[in-house]
């Protein structure tokens, strides 16, 4: 009787322990998460754009249904002491749910891009406060609302933008690349002249001593070639003996007279 009773006591063990394992399985996978920004500031008389977007395992059908819910910041608010809905979108229709938020609120999201977004045109003063976007796609029903603080304030009072600094900065270095591409171009083109005209002058010179070899070859030709007499010629020389004793038997004294054909140009 007693090990029957263990025996049952282990199995309904059992089978609670795999119940609350389907279970935390099934809620876990059922989730949905809701995403939204968790600030918004705008001036007043202007449009806040309240973005909301999910996340779901489950196919988005006809049965998805969004709800945006505001609460005020301020006391003497209706709306301050808990959320009321402001908006309703189910089945691809969209139901106010508040008169004060009437003719202000446009959907702008795309419920099958997991997009529900809404525009609240124009922003006012009242509507500082937590507007929360709740969205539900069965079986996919466990999830917690996004929640965004939205700011009216006037214009003068918005915080300084980053977006005039980082043009700036933008256009700053665009300005420094080209003119560091120009100063290039003009170092480039400045370099490429000069080594042309050092080519020019190097050409040049070469040019300026190459017909001395030539002067040399001819001075040298001139030198092997007979040269014409530019003073008097001289012709052939005659020698010959002449008598001083006048006699027959006398010793003849000779003496070499020269005869000479003498050219006048």
């Amino acid at each position: 009787m007693e090990q029957k009773w263990s025996n049952s006591c282990c199995q309904l063990a059992l089978l609670s322990g795999f119940t609350l394992c389907v279970v935390l399985v099934s809620q876990t996978a059922s989730a949905i998460e809701i995403h939204a920004d968790p600030e918004v500031i705008v001036p007043n008389g202007t449009a806040a754009i309240l973005r909301c977007t999910f996340t779901s395992s489950e196919v988005v059908q006809s049965t998805t249904t969004v709800t945006w819910s505001f609460q005020s910041n301020q006391p003497d608010n209706k709306f301050f002491k808990s959320p009321y809905v402001i908006f309703y979108f189910s089945n691809g229709n969209g139901f106010m749910g508040s008169e004060e938020f009437k003719d202000r609120i446009h959907y702008m999201g795309n419920i099958n891009k997991r997009d529900a977004s809404i525009k609240l045109d124009p922003a006012q003063f009242s509507d500082n406060g937590t507007f929360l976007c709740d969205v539900r796609n069965p079986p996919d029903v466990m999830g917690t609302a996004a929640r965004t603080e939205l700011r009216v304030v006037l214009k003068e009072s918005l915080p300084p933008s980053n977006t005039a600094m980082i043009i700036g900065i933008v256009c700053a270095a665009l300005f420094l690349l080209v003119m560091i591409a120009v100063v290039a171009c003009v170092v480039m083109r400045v370099m490429h002249s000069r080594h042309d005209y050092e080519g020019c002058t190097s050409l040049e010179s070469e040019s300026s001593q190459a017909p001395k070899p030539r002067k040399k070859a001819e001075s040298s030709l001139e030198i092997s070639r007979p040269t014409n007499p530019s003073g008097p010629l001289q012709g052939p020389v005659i020698y010959a003996q002449l008598d001083h004793s006048g006699s027959k038997n006398s010793f003849h004294k000779m003496e070499p007279v020269v005869y000479a054909d003498i050219r006048k140009n």
